[in-house]
């Protein structure tokens, strides 16, 4: 919904937060003030959907807590949430040459897409997927980028390598598995035990339940080792890496201060002195890669996981229930315009 003042200002619907905290911090205004096309680059979008991420919990949190050096110390540089954004362009700035009004796009807005409307810059953009909804392609750009640099930049993934994506329920680990499949790979996934059928039905050649078996107490070694959001402590991990494989750390969820990026700094300290290899790749927004993930699609290779919707008034519910692990592959917030 727009809302035209007498004033002339138009306001628009926006998820925003003023402190650091749980789902409760986050609530719709419907009077924010409509984002203005100001840099030369500039590209105003029409949000149809946003896409759904651990991201939006960690930055609605603040954690973990050295995180807020970037985020803000005391509060949210960023008040309206959202990353992951698929929709219309309106509006571009001078200097934008590769979209034009009426555009279907998809990407990133860091200055947040939980809105009807949100500004982000030309390369933070690629023309959406023809053969997708914009819903499910604001399901591709955090998730399907992460997977990628996750498997093709630092692990150098190559064909008819063995690859084990732990996480592979959720939104990273859906599209792991399918690139890794794509490229070549013989792929294990583990998830929960509500999650097995949909990891196989992605193309996981074996599914381990986590709740039933301890992976890294078999008897077998995999080249590359995806761990997603994971507490696994090292030295169980590197039991099940090949000699000479690679381990990619996605994030984690551990409590204490540092959230997990202690075991990744250990694991970059001891790289130096053994022949495995530890990464730990901050995912970033890359024209390329969104084509990439374009292709994909329209090739039939990959396809988001879509298997929730929300309307934006839920978005508290929706991160809830990510962090509860009740959602499979991705979730997506809907914003209804008139």
């Amino acid at each position: 919904m727009v809302i035209r003042h007498e004033s002339g200002v138009t306001a628009v619907r926006a998820v925003v937060q003023e402190v650091y905290g749980g789902p409760e911090v986050l609530s719709l205004a419907e009077d924010v003030e409509k984002p203005a096309v100001t840099g030369e680059k500039d590209v105003l979008v029409r949000v149809r959907a946003g896409g759904m991420d651990q991201s939006v919990w960690h930055l609605m949190a603040g954690s973990p807590a050295p995180a807020r050096l970037v985020l803000g110390l005391r509060r949210p540089k960023t008040r309206v949430r959202g990353w992951d954004v698929a929709g219309h362009v309106e509006e571009v700035g001078p200097a934008v040459t590769r979209f034009k009004p009426g555009d279907a796009v998809f990407g990133s807005s860091p200055s947040g897409s939980f809105a009807d409307f949100t500004v982000t810059s030309e390369d933070q953009l690629a023309t959406a997927p023809a053969n997708l909804d914009l819903a499910h392609a604001a399901a591709l750009p955090v998730s399907g980028q992460t997977a990628l640099q996750v498997l093709r930049d630092a692990a150098g993934l190559r064909a008819g390598q063995r690859v084990l994506v732990i996480g592979a329920g959720g939104g990273v680990g859906s599209f792991a598995v399918q690139v890794a499949k794509v490229d070549g790979a013989e792929v294990t996934g583990v998830c929960s035990t509500s999650k097995v059928g949909f990891v196989r039905s992605l193309g996981a050649d074996d599914v381990v339940d986590y709740t039933r078996e301890d992976v890294t107490a078999r008897d077998e070694t995999w080249d590359v080792i995806a761990d997603i959001a994971g507490h696994r402590p090292l030295d169980r991990l590197r039991r099940v890496l090949a000699p000479k494989g690679t381990l990619v750390f996605v994030g984690a969820e551990v409590p204490g201060v540092l959230g997990g990026m202690d075991r990744q700094l250990r694991a970059q300290a001891l790289s130096p002195f053994v022949g495995q290899s530890f990464k730990a790749p901050f995912a970033r927004t890359r024209v390329a890669d969104l084509e990439t993930l374009r292709d994909l699609v329209e090739a039939a290779k990959i396809k988001p996981a879509v298997t929730a919707t929300y309307p934006l008034d839920q978005v508290p519910q929706a991160i809830r229930d990510m962090r509860d692990g009740k959602i499979h592959g991705k979730a997506v917030i809907l914003v209804e315009q008139t």
